[in-house]
């Protein structure tokens, strides 16, 4: 099984700019060994069970909670049987698409 999250954390009470928070969850994530991609909307993240792509959400919210009284979050699943690789493989099959004649 694969597990493809997408997720957005941040904290709420530290204004406008908050890429020093994020950057602590994307090198909390960097560190967990599993594949990601830093997206400008949120951080794409392929583990093999949902267990585990929570627990990447639930280390970065205690991260954050550290410093901020409130954090937002946003998390998609796409959970797939006998899958891997979904980080890669499900762009490089639509860009096969594009660059394909019809």
């Amino acid at each position: 099984m694969s597990v493809l999250m997408e997720f957005a954390i941040f904290p709420t009470d530290k204004g406008v700019h908050v890429s020093g928070d994020v950057s602590k969850v994307v090198r909390q994530i960097e560190e967990s060994g599993f594949p990601y991609q830093l997206t400008a909307m949120g951080t794409l993240v392929e583990t093999p069970t949902v267990t585990e792509a929570l627990k990447i959400v639930d280390e970065a919210a205690t991260l954050l909670q550290t410093e901020s009284s409130r954090i937002y979050c946003t998390i998609k699943l796409d959970i797939k049987k006998g899958a891997q690789n979904m980080l890669e493989e499900k762009v490089r099959a639509v860009t096969g698409k594009l660059n394909s004649p019809d």
